[in-house]
Formats: structure tokens, sequence, C-alpha cells
């Protein structure tokens, strides 16, 4: 997330340089020189300049300062950590207050495998869920399952932001401009590392979500351990990758081609990220939706599909084109509050930081002033 400076040596012709038109040609002599590829080339200037930041630690505002301007406190957190920690906490909260929508649409996904093939025909609707999981289990069931996802989402969008980072300097052109295939291919990148690493967290919030019998997390791992092998963890890991690669790669691309293409003076306003945001989710949603009910049912204990090859003709032949679909409506339901959550969250923080480092730098002119007329007094 930081960026390496670097220094640049560069050779320059300097048209009219020769000797010849020296007042004192001793003074002026052709120098040579063996560059990489072997050659010899002349040099008759050379010039190296070196500039480097100061800091301002002198004038660095005082606790006394602080604390009558506490916002400035935030422009002390490194801003990528300020940044990170407002997208975790945004990411977690957006997930708790969506669970009972992502619960529903768990079981309306698998609830033809866990119904059996009798029954499997008959599906599940929304209302049908909602009523089921309230009867079955009370207020709390909406929220089952819910720990280990926030617990999820804290690593996930760490692992995700360094990620898309550090795939978007590796597919920036030569100009240093990132296109759109290089913007696609990042999150593509990102959305795949992230899932590889907190898949495990994922499948247990499934088991713990669909599954009876289980109480905790670690009972649900414990029994996956020793009745299915650590393998279990990573079941259906093929169609998420599948999944998650084309959704976060179409999410990122539309959301910046979208807000770019809006007038400057409506590209910083909250209310046209939350407009962008719910544009692309719903775009990427509608494309990559029949993977995520494809890799759910992989990963239910017992499943018959062994492959993505064997799941999609199996939940055609079940239940239809739809089945593929199934669940989609509390799942595009969720999309908006989760997207309003997290963007107006981190949005806010941005400028909470903004704002701060405004500030901060306002004490340090401050100071940098005060010291001056000092010295400027001294020196009288």
């Amino acid at each position: 997330m930081t960026n390496t400076a670097r220094a640049s040596l560069v050779w320059r012709e300097i048209s009219g340089l020769h000797p010849d038109n020296c007042t004192q040609p001793h003074q002026c002599q052709t120098q040579w020189f063996a560059s990489a590829d072997a050659t010899r080339r002349r040099s008759n200037f050379a010039c190296i300049s070196l500039a480097e930041k100061r800091e301002e630690k002198g004038f660095s505002p005082t606790y006394a300062q602080l604390l009558k301007h506490p916002l400035a406190m935030v422009a002390l957190v490194p801003k990528d950590a300020a940044l990170f920690a407002a997208g975790a906490i945004a990411g977690a909260a957006a997930k708790t207050v969506t669970a009972p929508l992502d619960r529903i649409k768990l079981l309306m996904q698998t609830h033809g495998l866990r119904a059996g093939q009798e029954g499997a025909r008959k599906g599940i609707g929304f209302i049908e869920a909602f009523t089921l999981i309230g009867k079955e289990e009370g207020l709390k069931g909406y929220w089952k399952g819910n720990l280990p996802q926030v617990i999820r989402i804290i690593p996930y969008s760490a692992v995700q932001l360094f990620a898309y980072e550090t795939y978007k300097k590796l597919f920036r052109g030569k100009d240093g401009e990132l296109s759109v295939i290089g913007r696609l291919a990042a999150g593509a990148c990102a959305g795949m590392t992230s899932t590889f690493v907190t898949y495990p967290l994922d499948v247990l919030r499934l088991r713990l979500a669909v599954e009876t019998g289980h109480k905790t997390m670690t009972e649900v791992a414990l029994n996956m351990l020793r009745e299915e092998g650590f393998a279990s963890f990573y079941n259906g890991l093929g169609p998420s990758l599948i999944g998650i690669a084309p959704y976060i790669a179409v999410n990122f691309c539309v959301f910046d081609l979208v807000k770019k293409a809006l007038p400057e003076k409506y590209q910083k306003r909250t209310e046209t990220s939350l407009a962008t945001a719910l544009v692309s989710a719903t775009v990427a949603t509608l494309m990559c939706y029949p993977l995520d009910t494809v890799r759910r049912q992989m990963q239910m204990k017992g499943t018959p599909y062994a492959t993505v090859l064997d799941a999609f003709p199996g939940i055609v032949a079940r239940d239809g084109l739809v089945g593929l679909y199934r669940g989609f409506l509390p799942n595009a339901l969720k999309t908006l509050p989760n997207s309003s959550i997290r963007l107006t969250t981190f949005d806010t923080v941005k400028r909470l930081i903004a704002a701060a480092e405004k500030e901060f730098q306002s004490i340090i002119d401050e100071n940098r002033k005060k010291q001056e007329q000092t010295a400027n007094d001294n020196s009288i």
C-alpha cells in the first residue's frame, strides 16, 4: 500500500554543446563511456539532482494542541491502517444487519438437497423460509451462523484490499495507467486470493446456518475433521473461485467506469457512490449468482455433486433453470443495505481522515509561523 520512491538517471543530449563552441576548448573535453548494450556513447555534460522531502517534526502539534483539536489526532494514524479498519468495521456491520436475509437465501438455495429427492422439486419460497426460521429457531435463528461470517469478513477485507493494490501495480501498463482489462484482472485475482484464504470460515458458516445438531463453530469444525477430513473445508472451492473472480472483476470495473462517466461535480458525492455501487453489484450478481448456488450445494454434507459440471445439469434437472437463481430475491434485497452501510461508513471515514489531515497541517503551519516570527524578533 505504500509508494516506493525511485531515483531515475537519464542521459540527454544537449544541442549546441560542442568543444568548438567553447571559448576554452581544453575545459570542454569529450568523454566516452560504455553503455549497457556494449556500445560506446559520448557524453559532454552530466548533472545529477536529488530532491528529498523534509520532515516537519519541528513544527508538529504539541500534546496541548492535540487536546484542543482532537480531530487532528486521527491524522497520527497511518492512512492505510485507518482505511483498512474502516473497511473491516463497515463490512462487519453490513453483514450483521443483512444476516437474516443471508440466512433465508442459504435455506432457499439448499432446501431441495436437504429435503431429499422426493421433495426436491417443491423448493421453498422466501415467505416460507422466513416463517420456518422464526417458528423453529426463534429470533436468534435469523442470525445463526453470523459470527463466523463476521470473523471471516475482517481478514477477507484485509486480504482483498492489499491483494487488489498489489495486483493493480502488476497489471499497470508501461504508461502507469490501469486499463479496463488490467482492472478486471486485478479484481479477479484479488477476489480469488481473499476467497482462498478465508474459504474454511465460509464453509463453517454454511454448516452452522443449514445443519441442525451443532451449537458452536468449534463443534462443527471438529466434526468435519473427524468425519470428513481436512479437505471438507475446501469443498466447492472450484466454483467459488470461478464465481468470485468475475463477480469482483465486474463489480470493481463497472463501479469505476460508471463513476468516471458521470460529471465531475457528482463523482465525489456520497449518494453517487451508493447508486453506482448498487448498479455494479446488481450487474455482477445477475451474471454470477448461478455459480454461487452451485458452490453452496457442493459444500453440503453428502452432496451428490463432485464437480461443477455435475452440479449444473443436476440442479437444472431437479429444479429447472429457476433452481440456479433460487434465493436470488433475498440476496438482491440485502445488496441495498449491505452496499449502503459499507460505502456510507467508508466514505464518512475518508472524509474524516481528510478533515483530520487538513487540521493537522493547519496546526503545523501555525507552529511554523510562530517559530519564524520568534526568530525574526530575536534577530532584531
